[in-house]
């Protein structure tokens, strides 16, 4: 709310401003006559010779509103009807160019996947996109950007029989001025304090600085050097031709090729403050790399292995994990009562926050904030929170839902062999409960025999309706002879179903298995430990791996070949790479008792969970030597009763020993919870998902749904209610969204679609905008060429304005802020009036005539823009001396200071180039 009441306080000074400094010395408006209907507004009439005449004329769309020269008070209600229909079709061409953009983002995000090989055989599979950064940002993304301005110069010439006009040329200038004093001062000033931003991409930044400064002043000797007063066919296609020329140099910087590759340098600080010094030399890279694409093999130079697919990818996934590592653990700590849903969200919303993005995203998320649609990054990271913990709930599912499986459960059985029997447990799952099923068991040695160590047991088990677990016993045999431990086999087989109405004697085997069948596992093993020794103790493993979240973890000292007599077993923790004492590990050690008959203990170790996203430590657990506990130690000098005397002879027959694995080391890694989680949070989310459609519904769905457009920081990605601004600016623009669902979604033919059907609407309502503010600027007395500086232009880059505040605000970088307002800005020029005069300039030259456009007030306008340009580019260079720190933000005086000095830069392109249209100051 604060950022719209702002934006509209703005618009309303310079309201203000601007009648307040028209009205001192400005004739009333004066309608034309009969004889001008049908011409333009152009140049070609001015009768004032300095900026256009304030006569209303018919528009390309817009017939003139008849009488022609109202009341007073008519005249008022004209110019408040046009004002509101201007800013109603300003929120249009917004709504429509968030789908152009959306439509660009999907086309400019087209990725393909790549195999490399490194130098030491390696090879390594990425996915990169089909279009170059630089490309995508200097033509479809400065399209999408300017194609208001653009389409608005071409529409002007082509309806106005080809004549030049004042809105389209000065609306271009005027947003070339608003881009570059108001948009980059904005973006100064709300980097919070302390903080800064550099230009990533300096090389392209430098490119694009000078192109954009070069086509004003091109613009200029086109217009009062070369040839003054008249463009001639060769200019206006040399300055379209400048739009690709332009957009190679751009590459060839990006790219460092040509001359680029013998300009590696590095720098480093002089000994002056603020000194940078130049040196020679670069880190070495691998002179050649092969690159797999589509099944064929390329061989590509080291530099630009380094620069592009892969580059420092693997350095920076591992930052990536690191940092997301240690968001998690600050959200946790910050936010104790959370569930992890919620802190997986604001997780997931810091990282989309940090993930570069392009010009059209932060265009389409701005204007959604300003519409009422809601923020898209809030809006996805509670959507992936919501996923993730569904994904996480696993559900054990049957393969076959229409079957019943018989298997043992659990698969495996340990006994002792005075035991007597042991117990095995079948169990039917899933399928048909009210069917009776059968199925036939049959034990088989293992090392153990039948008839030595236990009693050979072969039978049927059968399942009868509605019962789901049964039980075979099968006997043990003890003896006193010492023996190692032992296993024995029990087998299921020959499932069948039992009809209903025949009896148990008509049993139809299952061969189709759709009724019942065998599931895992069907087999059980039985092992037999011997009674009749002390016993041998070990640990089962000698390694033991867990994860530093498990807590307490739990050890296992098995007893094997005997479980005769009460044996004791110390034990202790000893440090290797893990530390104990609480830092990884809780140091234990202590005594384990092993009664007569027990054949397993338990060691408790508390294991400390510091949430490391990569962890590889380890610790050794030591059993000592076992001790018999004699008779006389447990009970004293008590006379032992002849029972207890056997026994006691019998175990001293086997003294307990240790066994192979009496050293255990434990490994403690990562938390799988932990690192699943950053492992999918740390996953670049495609952003063109967030903002493009599949679907004619979910367009129809999402422009009738009011969402919070709030986007605080402070609320750590969280959604809120919508607020009453957002009500209100859905309510405006409801129409617009709900027409502009027929446009056809991203996903149809890549987004090219949406593409073509969104440009051809833009064109529509630009030719309606340019009507409109004419027919405005005429009512109130204003000339074209003051209501394109101001009005239009405004009209134009406020979604850009609040794009680039976004963009500054949550990138790392510049480039996205102000890196692109320079292309924008040259892209303006190359395109909206190389197109529109090119094709005027052959219509007339067709007809024998010259292409005429009076430089006055346009040729002052590029004058002045180009010298404060200047200052401009030259102050944000200075800025990146150590002392302020980037192009952005810096410390407070300096931000306040470059603000001041960019918003008056545009202050005086205002009042100047008012002043020249009305004459008060002498122009060329």
């Amino acid at each position: 709310m604060g950022q719209a009441g702002t934006s509209s306080l703005f618009f309303t000074s310079q309201l203000a401003f601007l009648f307040t400094l028209i009205s001192s010395g400005i004739p009333p408006p004066v309608a034309a006559g009969s004889t001008l209907t049908g011409q333009s507004n152009s140049t070609l009439n001015n009768q004032t010779k300095c900026g256009g005449s304030t006569e209303c004329v018919k528009g390309v769309i817009l017939p003139i509103w008849e009488p022609v020269n109202p009341a007073f008070t008519d005249r008022i209600a004209r110019a408040t009807i046009y004002f509101v229909a201007l800013a109603y079709m300003f929120l249009g061409v917004s709504i429509i160019a968030d789908r152009f953009m959306a439509s660009i983002e999907v086309i400019t995000s087209q990725e393909r996947q790549i195999t490399i090989k490194k130098p030491n055989g390696e090879k390594v599979t990425t996915t990169v996109r089909v279009w170059n950064e630089t490309v995508s940002n200097l033509t479809l993304m400065a399209l999408g950007s300017s194609a208001p301005e653009i389409l608005l110069s071409v529409v002007e010439v082509c309806g106005h029989n080809f004549n030049a006009g004042e809105l389209g040329p000065n609306t271009i200038v005027g947003s070339a001025a608003f881009n570059m004093f108001v948009i980059i001062g904005l973006c100064v000033s709300v980097i919070p304090d302390g903080e800064h931003r550099k230009v990533k991409h300096l090389r392209v930044f430098f490119i694009t600085a000078t192109w954009s400064i070069f086509a004003y002043i091109w613009l200029y000797l086109i217009l009062a050097v070369i040839s003054p007063g008249i463009v001639e066919i060769w200019e206006g296609l040399l300055t379209l031709f400048f739009f690709p020329l332009c957009v190679g140099f751009a590459y060839v910087a990006d790219r460092r090729l040509l001359f680029y590759k013998y300009m590696y340098k590095r720098y480093r600080a002089g000994r002056q403050k603020g000194m940078i010094i130049e040196t020679e030399g670069h880190p070495q890279l691998p002179s050649k790399v092969d690159i797999e694409m589509d099944g064929k093999m390329f061989n590509s130079n080291g530099e630009e292995y380094m620069d592009g697919a892969m580059g420092f990818q693997e350095l920076d996934d591992e930052e990536s994990r690191r940092e997301m590592a240690r968001i998690l653990k600050e959200l946790k700590q910050k936010h104790p009562e959370k569930e992890m849903e919620q802190l997986i969200e604001l997780a997931n919303y810091q990282v989309l926050t940090q993930q570069q993005k392009s010009r059209a995203f932060y265009r389409c998320q701005a204007t959604r904030i300003m519409t009422g649609a809601g923020n898209v990054l809030k809006k996805h990271a509670a959507d992936q929170a919501k996923r993730a913990v569904q994904q996480d709930i696993c559900l054990e599912v049957s393969d076959n839902n229409f079957s019943s499986k018989i298997f043992f459960d659990p698969g495996t059985y340990q006994c002792l062999e005075n035991c007597g029997a042991v117990a095995l447990n079948v169990v039917r799952r899933g399928g048909d409960l009210t069917s009776t099923v059968s199925v036939d068991y049959r034990t088989e040695d293992g090392t153990a025999n039948a008839g030595s160590d236990y009693q050979f047991t072969e039978g049927t088990v059968v399942f009868k309706p509605g019962e789901t677990e049964k039980e075979i016993r099968i006997d043990i045999i003890d003896d006193d002879i010492f023996e190692e431990d032992e296993h024995f086999l029990v087998h299921l087989s020959n499932v069948k179903v039992i009809s209903e109405g025949f009896g148990s004697e008509h049993r139809e085997s299952n061969h189709l298995d759709t009724l019942a069948g065998l599931g895992l596992p069907c087999t059980a093993m039985v092992t037999i430990f011997d009674d009749d020794h002390a016993g041998i103790f070990t640990f089962e493993e000698p390694v033991m791996t867990v994860s530093e979240s498990i807590g307490m973890m739990e050890v296992k000292v098995i007893r094997t070949s005997g479980a005769r007599g009460m044996v004791v077993v110390p034990y202790k923790t000893m440090e290797g790479t893990a530390k104990g004492g609480g830092e990884d590990f809780e140091d234990t050690h202590g005594v384990l008792e092993f009664d007569n008959d027990e054949i397993f203990k338990t060691i408790q170790i508390n294991i400390i969970d510091d949430e490391e996203y990569e962890k590889n430590k380890k610790f050794f657990l030591e059993v000592g030597e076992p001790r018999l506990l004699e008779m006389s130690e447990r009970k004293g000098e008590e006379i032992l009763t002849k029972k207890e005397a056997e026994e006691r002879r019998i175990a001293e027959m086997g003294r307990p020993m240790l066994g192979e694995n009496v050293k255990l080391e434990v490994i403690i890694e990562e938390s799988y919870e932990f690192k699943s989680t950053v492992d999918k949070l740390i996953k670049k989310t495609n952003l063109a998902l967030l903002i493009g459609t599949n679907s004619w519904r979910q367009q129809f769905v999402e422009a009738i749904t009011v969402s919070s457009g709030d986007d605080d920081e402070d609320e750590c990605g969280e959604e809120k209610m919508p607020s009453c601004f957002d009500y209100v600016m859905h309510f405006l623009t409801v129409f617009w969204k709900l027409l502009f669902a027929l446009v056809p979604p991203t996903d149809y033919w890549s987004g090219w679609a949406c593409f073509v059907v969104s440009i051809s609407i833009i064109g529509l309502l630009t030719a309606l905008i340019g009507d409109l503010a004419s027919h405005f600027g005429c009512t109130v007395g204003l000339k074209d060429s003051v209501t394109a500086v101001v009005f239009v232009a405004l009209g134009t880059s406020v979604p850009d304005t609040f794009a680039s505040k976004v963009a500054a605000i949550q990138d790392q970088y510049a480039d996205a802020s102000i890196g692109n307002v320079t292309g924008s800005n040259a892209v303006n020029v190359f395109l909206g009036i190389g197109v529109a005069w090119s094709i005027a300039a052959i219509y007339h030259q067709s007809q024998g005539r010259w292409f005429r456009v009076d430089p006055g007030t346009l040729a002052f306008s590029v004058t002045l823009f180009t010298v404060f340009a200047f200052v401009c580019v030259a102050v944000l260079m200075y800025r990146r001396r150590p002392e302020i720190g980037g192009e952005l933000g810096g410390p407070r005086v300096y931000k306040v200071l470059t603000s001041c000095l960019f918003f008056s830069l545009w202050l005086m392109y205002i009042i100047f180039s008012s002043l020249e249209a009305y004459c008060h100051i002498k122009a060329f």
